[in-house]
């Protein structure tokens, strides 16, 4: 039986038990723990348990691609409410009292909880034993697994409740608070102990659906990384101040660990890059996985009944009364999961990705395609639509389809940050770039100029190295965690705001910004001269190539200029359409629409007298006419008041959350 099927069986299971908070979690099997952990079938269930616990929609199924995935230049989710809200995160704007957080903090510590057991008590196993590698390599899957919730949860909540014993065990069934290093110093110690026992992707029943060496060391690397790296740090004094970004002052000793990790996957030899990079994705939507190229660990969902990335990415597909017809046999797609209107634009012309990652396209119930005429675009990562394998006309998410939770890309790029930032920018580091931009471009000449070219200081190569990680991880929440790690978060969310604000200034015929947008992107007269205001496009039959588009039977827009303005195309036989885009100006109050003034609420905004304002410790101040000094971006997540209120007053909100 496939991996992902006995995880759906050991899911319902679970599905079964109550969890009324985040510390009362129930084992999976039926049995008591002395059975299940002197039999090495039951052991293996159990472990499958902890495994499921990766499939739930707060976090991993969805939760964490869309309702967490902060906007950035890369993601973005528009929103138009001139209000605070309670759970706009994307915008930087919640509180305690928002319900997916408090969702997605229960469904991690439940994982947690699950990972907490089954180590505790395989090593009071009558079976442990650190000569069967059987038992070693759950035991290291299982650690690896709980170091991932945690990980996330400290990326989105800064310091946190953290044991690494069951609930069952302690006295005190309220965690203590842990500053978020000391956790990183503990998980990173936990598994740089057991890699050595843990067996490569190649050689475990599932491949990389399955926790491996290479995943453990890559994810020792990630945590490194991170843990060098900036991040929002409370003011505990003034509470309702927002904080301070801070690295530790030891900074160098964890980007150290991270090239020696990331050293010891590329030298291994069991990952590379050698499929192009649409395949990759490819494959993942049509339930190929491939052990030995890009993905490192897939979490492993099952066909039409976990995991919703296929369905909130790539092209929305509408439905008719609860169905699709026609030439769609795929059902109903979301699409909600969108990338910046501008992003396109930032790629070299010759880069493959931007053809295939954005989507100015969708598709009505019967299978026309319709162009999206909006402030996002679609990302075509990943799709239902991409698959041969139909989940039915009725169906909607759910889709099945794999998530690489990391990849040989993300390892290469690590590898090049941490060793530009020990000695800059020498040859390792420069290769490990290379083979990332290899292959996303035919011309191998042209790749090797521009490394070449970037490689000219630390600075210029910290910049190429973060640009290559935003053309590279679209969709898979990454932009916003690599800004944050460099400090960069507050100057690239600026001027994101300005390209939304100063291109729908310059629809209405003048802009007092666009000027400065565009000398910071570097390319002059982009928006203002070249940008297609006029798109023109057109219905034609599917070429039947999977490699130009991945979808063979459906049919396709041809956009003739998605890049440029240019003059109406003229074919007599089969016409051109025009579209209107970026026509974003108000003329009623005679300013942007509201989703230009208020999709980065929390941190920045406009009003409709014409007044822009970054948010500072929460008060309301005049933006900066640059971005040298901007107040610190408040993109901690608070604790849920629930688990506020089960704590009995030992956890507390800061960042300026009122609770």
């Amino acid at each position: 039986m496939k991996l992902k099927n006995i995880l759906l069986i050991v899911l319902s299971a679970a599905c079964l038990y109550s969890c009324e908070d985040y510390l009362d979690v129930e084992a999976v099997s039926s049995f008591d723990s002395d059975y299940v952990y002197s039999n090495k079938d039951e052991i293996s269930r159990a472990l499958n348990g902890v495994y499921a616990q990766l499939l739930n929609n707060d976090t991993y199924g969805k939760a964490y691609l869309e309702t967490f995935c902060l906007n950035s230049d890369v993601d973005m989710y528009i929103n138009s409410n001139n209000v605070s809200t309670n759970d706009q995160y994307r915008r930087f704007d919640c509180t305690s009292e928002g319900s997916a957080i408090n969702k997605a903090w229960i469904a991690a510590y439940r994982g947690i909880e699950y990972a907490n057991n089954f180590v505790y008590y395989l090593e009071h196993s009558p079976l442990y034993d650190e000569n069967d590698v059987d038992i070693m390599q759950q035991m290291g899957e299982a650690k690896v697994m709980r170091a991932m919730f945690y990980h996330d949860l400290i990326v989105m909540f800064g310091d946190i409740p953290f044991s690494l014993t069951p609930t069952s065990t302690n006295d005190n069934f309220v965690m203590p608070v842990v500053d978020r290093e000391e956790i990183h110093q503990q998980l990173i110690a936990d598994l740089e102990a057991i890699a050595p026992y843990m067996s490569f992707a190649s050689d475990l029943d599932y491949g990389v659906e399955r926790v491996s060496k290479e995943f453990c060391w890559s994810m020792i690397a990630r945590m490194a990384l991170t843990c060098g790296g900036y991040s929002l740090h409370p003011d505990t004094v003034n509470t309702n101040k927002y904080g301070t970004m801070q690295r530790p002052e030891n900074y160098t000793d964890y980007y150290k660990i991270t090239a020696q990790y990331c050293d010891s996957v590329i030298s291994s030899g069991t990952h590379s890059l050698a499929l192009p990079y649409n395949t990759v994705f490819i494959n993942e939507c049509n339930y190929v996985v491939v052990n030995n190229d890009d993905p490192i660990f897939e979490i492993p969902f099952s066909f039409n009944s976990t995991g919703n990335i296929g369905y909130i990415q790539g092209p929305t597909g509408n439905n008719y009364e609860g169905e699709t017809t026609g030439l769609n046999i795929w059902g109903k797609s979301g699409g909600s999961a969108r990338l910046s209107a501008f992003y396109r634009f930032q790629f070299d012309t010759l880069d493959l990705r931007r053809e295939f990652l954005n989507g100015l396209w969708y598709y009505d119930y019967d299978g026309t395609p319709l162009i999206r005429r909006d402030y996002t675009v679609h990302n075509n990562k990943w799709s239902k639509l991409w698959s041969s394998k139909s989940m039915g006309t009725n169906s909607d998410s759910n889709t099945g389809i794999n998530y690489p939770y990391m990849r040989y890309a993300d390892v290469l790029l690590m590898y090049a940050e941490a060793l530009n930032e020990l000695n800059g920018p020498g040859a390792q580091a420069k290769e490990a770039l290379q083979q990332v931009r290899a292959r996303a471009f035919d011309d191998q000449s042209k790749v090797t100029e521009y490394v070449e070219s970037v490689s000219t200081s630390k600075a210029a190569f910290l910049k190429a190295v973060l640009d290559e990680r935003k053309w590279e991880f679209a969709g898979e929440n990454m932009r916003w965690k690599d800004l944050v790690r460099n400090n960069m978060y507050a100057e690239v969310l600026y001027y994101s705001f300005l390209r939304y604000y100063s291109v729908a200034e310059n629809s209405a015929g003048s802009s007092d910004y666009i000027e400065r947008v565009e000398t910071y992107d570097g390319m002059p007269g982009y928006l203002e001269l070249t940008l297609p205001y006029n798109i023109y496009y057109r219905i034609i039959s599917n070429p039947g190539d999977v490699n130009i588009y991945p979808n063979t039977q459906l049919d396709i827009l041809e956009i003739y200029n998605p890049y440029i303005a240019t003059q109406r195309p003229t074919d007599a036989i089969n016409p051109w359409l025009t579209a209107d885009f970026y026509g974003w100006w108000n003329e009623s109050v005679g300013c942007p629409t509201d989703q230009c003034l208020y999709s980065f609420f929390g941190f920045i905004r406009g009003d409709e007298r014409g007044n822009l304002y970054v948010v500072d410790n929460g008060a309301l101040t005049a933006m900066p006419s640059d971005a040298g000094n901007l107040p610190v971006v408040r993109y901690i997540l608070p604790y849920p008041n629930a688990a506020i209120q089960r704590s009995a007053g030992a956890y507390q909100n800061y960042y300026g959350y009122l609770k």
